[in-house]
């Protein structure tokens, strides 16, 4: 309690310190309001999501795994009592010492994201279950002091920031209100007193967070902001509860007034209705939209269908899912943050990284027409239809060369195909209704290619050889 006082008088002090000319942002909406994202979010396009921590030991079934195995009418429940025991004898607890992280190199990670053409990393600091992966002294539930014995966040902040990349992270904190509340309905180690501090509160859904709980939520932040200075700040969807509002408005104020102290741009990602599109920028989970939207936008995606964090079963997307997904997602004003999910040892599935490195090499060759672009006056066309929406991830049907996503960079237009042609590919918007199109190249090859523009379109003939898989970039001048 202590100390929890005594980072709230410094944080409460924080908020009126002298910054920059810039005007000073309140804990208002209207305030808030006046926010605009920075242009490096909006030029980064593609970024790192890490969901790494305990729930990595056992491997089964999702990262959802510490609240599952106190519901008894899960597989996961099942699961834990046949290889661990049961609930009161071996809880999540009981899996901290197993997290060894003995393989983590934060270095290497950063270089295989580097090579992946991401430009922003993002480890989730906190998840629902409690465990911080960071030093903390607000809990002694956290991988400086347990499991790992090392300041994972820090040491992904330092590689992320040596190595040129933006750094953020994330809080999943405000969930952990119910999280264990299944082990409070039978004989487990959530009863246990001794362990409160890690399994507490554990109250039901639809009880609205204590003013203590929603304090320590926003003195977490503030710590998180303190040690680690991340420009992008995610958080998960339960924020939006009607009783965070007064703490949701405090942490963005004082967020971006720390970056204007730093003379640097920090963005805050939201769910749903968490705030106004103007204060922050909406974030969309498995899922992206039919059409473009301003403001700015993200989708966060994993690479596993089946979970965030590791499992041993999991089934990833492929290169060419993530590469067109990426092209779609940025030609309606988005970004893409990506999902990796490590193994407790701190090794990342080799099959993720062959992945990663596929859609780098896409980027090393076609980068232009992604990074620092945006959106033409139409996002595309082609017959395959979006899903659109959160969690549609598994909805969407594979995209085709006949589907074509445009976007701009200066004087440029790109018309992106999302395969490689194998017949001659007419691009009907781009008809001579349009305005005359003086030259047509492809990114990655210095050789002519042939083409001709009509009133049906822009029609280029299949080349030869493709300088990559999964899609191919035309760089249009018009007249």
């Amino acid at each position: 309690m202590k100390k929890l006082v005594i980072l709230s008088v410094f944080a409460w002090s924080v908020f009126s310190m002298p910054v920059n000319a810039q005007e000073k942002f309140t804990a208002t909406w209207e305030s808030l309001e006046k926010y605009q994202l920075p242009e490096w979010v909006k030029d980064a396009k593609f970024g790192i999501f890490i969901h790494w921590g305990v729930y990595s030991v056992p491997g089964y079934g999702s990262e959802w795994y510490p609240r599952l195995m106190y519901d008894s009418s899960t597989d996961v429940f099942k699961h834990h009592v046949k290889k661990y025991g049961t609930q009161d004898k071996f809880g999540y607890k009981d899996l901290i010492p197993m997290f060894k992280a003995e393989k983590f190199s934060a270095e290497q990670w950063v270089d295989l994201f580097k090579k992946a053409g991401a430009k922003y990393v993002v480890p989730v600091a906190e998840h629902h279950d409690g465990f911080a992966m960071y030093k903390t002294a607000l809990s002694r539930w956290n991988a400086y002091e347990m499991g790992p014995k090392r300041d994972v966040v820090g040491e992904i902040a330092a590689a992320t920031k040596k190595a040129g990349l933006v750094f953020g992270l994330s809080s999943h904190r405000i969930e952990h209100w119910f999280f264990f509340n299944h082990g409070k309905r039978f004989n487990s180690d959530v009863l246990d007193p001794r362990y409160n501090d890690l399994y507490g509160p554990a109250h039901e859904e639809n009880e609205t967070p204590s003013p203590e709980f929603m304090a320590n939520w926003l003195m977490r932040n503030i710590e998180l902001v303190e040690k680690y200075q991340p420009q992008l700040f995610w958080f998960d969807w339960w924020i939006e509860q009607p009783a965070m509002e007064p703490y949701r408005k405090s942490f963005a104020s004082y967020y971006y007034n720390k970056g204007i102290e730093w003379n640097k741009g920090v963005v805050i990602n939201y769910k749903n209705v968490s705030f106004p599109e103007k204060a922050a920028m909406l974030d969309i989970e498995r899922g992206k939209l039919t059409g473009i939207r301003e403001p700015a936008w993200q989708t966060d995606d994993a690479l596993g269908y089946k979970s965030w964090g590791y499992i041993d079963n999991d089934n990833f997307k492929s290169a060419k899912y993530i590469i067109n997904n990426l092209i779609d997602i940025v030609s309606k004003n988005g970004n893409l943050l990506l999902n990796i999910g490590p193994r407790p040892d701190g090794t990342i599935p080799q099959e993720e990284q062959d992945i990663l490195l596929e859609v780098g090499n896409w980027l090393s060759i076609n980068g232009e027409a992604i990074y620092g672009t945006r959106p033409w006056k139409t996002y595309g066309e082609g017959p395959t239809q979006v899903a659109g929406g959160s969690f549609s991830d598994a909805k969407d049907k594979p995209f085709t060369a006949d589907d074509i996503r445009y976007t701009t960079k200066g004087g440029d237009l790109f018309a992106i195909s999302l395969d490689n042609p194998s017949k001659p590919l007419l691009i009907k918007t781009l008809s001579t209704s349009a305005g005359t199109i003086s030259a047509v190249e492809m990114l990655g090859i210095k050789e002519k290619i042939s083409w001709k523009q009509d009133k049906n379109g822009l029609e280029i003939k299949p080349s030869a050889k493709y300088p990559a898989k999964n899609a191919v970039v035309y760089k249009v001048s018009m007249k």
